[in-house]
């Protein structure tokens, strides 16, 4: 069953327990060379998938405030969000 989160992104049960079934393997009796690449590939799916699913729920919603109290949304830069904001 898929865990959707509140834009969509999905974040499958089968991906999850597959990364935490190669752990646990390579912590017993280790990963073959196949394993390795397959548990290297699972990981950085999730890991780009948690981290599109971080920016379309928070980053794209926060605001920073000026020194004249005038409200701002965070701009995007280089296709992630960003503050243009000098501190």
């Amino acid at each position: 069953m898929p865990d959707y989160n509140k834009k969509g992104i999905i974040m499958t049960e089968k991906l999850i327990n597959r990364i935490n079934e190669l752990a646990r393997k390579s912590k017993t009796e280790g990963l073959s060379a196949a394993e390795l690449e397959e548990q290297k590939k699972l990981r950085a799916e999730y890991i780009a998938e948690f981290r599109k699913g971080f920016e379309q729920n928070y980053l794209e919603n926060m605001y920073f405030i000026d020194e004249n109290g005038n409200e701002h949304k965070i701009a995007k830069k280089n296709g992630s969000i960003c503050n243009n904001r000098k501190l």
